[in-house]
């Protein structure tokens, strides 16, 4: 067996970046940038009004309360061609330019209109309620640096900077094809002996949630030809590739077997130190000078999903040029006994997590056996214990975040 470490330093090596491509900014959410994003333009573009008021010169607000001639009203949107003269205010909607001769606004819950004159309660200072030019963002500064995750905010500035496009490291597209002649799908009648499919669902959805395009292989069955064909063809159309099943000892285990053929060189099956999730079958396969990294994940659902998170999904993060490749990890009371035995391993201890009185607690979530999958869902949490007898209750683990 060898370390969770070297599996995945092993992993990582082998994945290359994927190619940089301008997209639309609706399409970029959740990509990470290619290049930095400076302003063209200072935002906002010009002075404007904070609040809906009157425009005024401050120094006429001195004596306040006092009375000046209303000169005229702006609306946002409008140019400002009034001028506020000596004794005078303008009628301003909030994000209307400031009038020429106008150094301040007095918000309207200040003011009480009077036919064609407005009387002002408060005075006012230089710059009240005024958003100066470039106050957000001067012109040519950088606004974000390359490697900039881009979450909803970030969108929405870089469209303040004027720009509809942005470079951004590509989405990965990832293929999911499930192995066994035992799976049938959601669904479909279950004949004796064969179980429903339950990998292919949660691998598509776990991709979906960490950024990639998911794309569903569907399933072949245990033969070494159909499991050759399937990944020929998946290697064409996608970036990556998760398989589940077939990749232990069995007689019938096919896909580590197609993977040293297919992926001559780089093909790697691994017995990891970790439980669940043991077997790992890994290499690249080329395709027109672009690598395509394919996962031989565990058939064990449990096994499966603990596969993907400790080595594909920062493999795939890494590929889609993000840095921070790991879930969150915390310190937890255990509000339990989180035993174990010592065999050699790391093992994944699913279970549940709540913030109480300043720390983390956590508690196991349920049933442990890899094809448990119920314990899987409700936990919000893995517990990485070492080789050992556990954690008592009271002790403190490492706990992994998964939501």
């Amino acid at each position: 067996m060898i370390p969770v470490e070297e599996a995945r330093t092993a992993v990582l090596a082998a994945c290359r970046p994927l190619p940089v491509e301008t997209l639309a900014l609706g399409d970029a959410l959740g990509l990470v940038t290619a290049e930095p994003v400076v302003a063209p333009e200072p935002v906002p573009p010009f002075d404007n009004t904070a609040m809906d008021g009157y425009a005024v010169r401050s120094a006429d607000t001195a004596a306040a309360p006092v009375r000046l001639r209303v000169a005229g009203t702006l609306a946002a949107g409008s140019a400002p061609e009034v001028v506020v003269g000596a004794g005078e205010a303008v009628r301003i909607m909030t994000g209307a330019p400031m009038p020429p001769g106008a150094d301040a606004v007095v918000m309207v819950e200040y003011t009480e209109a009077a036919g064609d004159k407005v009387e002002v309660h408060h005075a006012a200072l230089p710059g009240d309620h005024v958003r100066r030019a470039g106050e957000d963002l001067p012109a040519g500064e950088e606004v974000f640096p390359a490697g900039t995750v881009l979450r909803p905010g970030h969108l929405g500035v870089i469209a303040s900077t004027g720009r509809a496009a942005i470079a951004v490291r590509r989405r990965a597209r990832v293929g999911v094809l499930s192995t066994g002649d035992e799976l049938a799908d959601p669904g479909a009648p279950l004949a004796p002996g064969r179980i429903r499919d339950s990998n292919r669902p949660t691998l598509l959805a776990l991709l979906r949630q960490s950024g990639c395009e998911a794309v569903d292989l569907g399933r072949c069955g245990d033969s070494e030809d159909a499991i050759r064909t399937a990944l020929k063809a998946a290697v064409e159309r996608c970036d990556a590739v998760l398989t589940s099943g077939g990749v232990s000892v069995g007689d019938f285990d096919y896909v580590k077997v197609v993977l040293e053929e297919l992926a001559a060189g780089t093909a790697r099956w691994m017995q990891v130190a970790v439980r669940p999730a043991k077997p790992l079958a890994f290499g690249v396969v080329e395709r027109a000078g672009a690598g395509v990294p394919v996962f031989g994940l565990p058939g064990n659902p449990v096994s499966s999903m603990v596969s993907f998170e400790l080595f594909a999904r920062p493999a795939l993060l890494a590929m889609m040029g993000h840095t921070v490749l790991d879930r969150p990890r915390v310190e937890a009371v255990a509000d339990e006994p989180l035993a174990r035995r010592p065999d050699g391993k790391l093992h994944l201890v699913r279970v549940v997590v709540d913030y109480a009185g300043s720390r983390h607690h956590a508690r196991s979530a349920g049933g442990q056996g890899s094809h448990m999958l119920r314990a899987m869902a409700t936990a919000n949490g893995l517990a990485l214990l070492a080789d050992g007898t556990g954690v008592e209750q009271g002790g403190s683990v490492e706990v992994m975040l998964l939501s």
